[in-house]
């Protein structure tokens, strides 16, 4: 899980790296072309509507209306889903629970599925997950 040799052209952002794209100073830490993925769309969709109150609301509303203006999201396809019961197969024979993580398995499978490195500021999430290429995005 260490940063590639050199700058991937393309790779996937999980949705932690999403939310803390402010916080990255260094653009060298991102691939040169970030996309995201239709489920961190929903994830981040999810987000207003479980705030507690108006500010936080707000806030998540802004990380969302960011993301659609400045992405074209991979879409979550057959194939990505034949990915993710290999991945959720892997998380449950390490003693994880799949559905717990289950957003994050969707998004390994599809970096899986498209052949790109998954830039995410929590690593740890996605140990063990065979055929996925992490890349650890560190934050301030």
């Amino acid at each position: 899980m260490s940063p590639p040799v050199e700058r991937a052209l393309r790779g996937i952002l999980d949705t932690s790296t999403v939310l803390r794209l402010s916080q990255i100073g260094d653009p060298m830490l991102l691939p040169e072309e970030p996309v995201i993925t239709t489920v961190t769309l929903a994830e981040l969709s999810a987000g207003p509507l479980l705030a507690t109150d108006d500010r936080e609301r707000s806030a998540r509303q802004g990380h969302l209306q960011q993301a659609e203006a400045d992405f074209e999201p991979l879409p979550f396809d057959a194939a990505a889903a034949r990915a993710f019961g290999r991945v959720a197969a892997a998380l449950r024979q390490a003693g994880r629970k799949p559905a717990a993580r289950s957003y994050d398995a969707m998004i390994a499978a599809m970096a899986i599925t498209a052949d790109l490195p998954l830039y995410t500021c929590n690593p740890q999430d996605f140990a063990g997950i065979e055929g996925l290429e992490v890349v650890a995005v560190p934050v301030p």
